[in-house]
């Protein structure tokens, strides 16, 4: 039963789902002086933004997480960091509300069949 689905109309009515873009990491390119920058296939969706809980902020105490951080809700399977599959860094860029800007994935913290919730930190604009 997918109570994501069941629940996110109504609780979009108060906070609603805002439109993402979703950059899931697929490696690196190495340039020729040996500097590494990163591949991404993209896909695009919606999403739901909320303050992490309590609960939440206590399961990511321990990694060392600075800055603006949300608990972003997603329909289908993400994964956060996973080193035994190279999988990683993953970013979600929100383009519209006070959220907007790119968020970098640094932990999954629900994972069901059809939605996921990842704890999110806002990352530095590039200039």
């Amino acid at each position: 039963m997918n109570l994501h689905g069941i629940v996110a109309p109504i609780i979009g009515a108060v906070n609603p789902n805002v439109p993402c873009t979703l950059k899931i990491s697929t490696g690196y390119t190495t340039n020729p002086d040996g500097s590494r920058v990163p591949t991404y296939t993209t896909t695009t969706g919606t999403a739901q933004v909320q303050a992490l809980t309590y609960l939440d902020l206590k399961q990511v105490d321990g990694l060392n997480i600075n800055g603006a951080a949300r608990g972003i809700y997603f329909y289908g399977d993400i994964v956060g960091v996973l080193r035994a599959r190279n999988k990683g860094g993953d970013i979600v860029t929100l383009t519209d509300g006070p959220n907007a800007g790119d968020w970098l994935i640094v932990h999954v913290l629900e994972t069901w069949p059809d939605w996921s919730k990842a704890a999110c930190v806002l990352q530095a604009p590039n200039t």
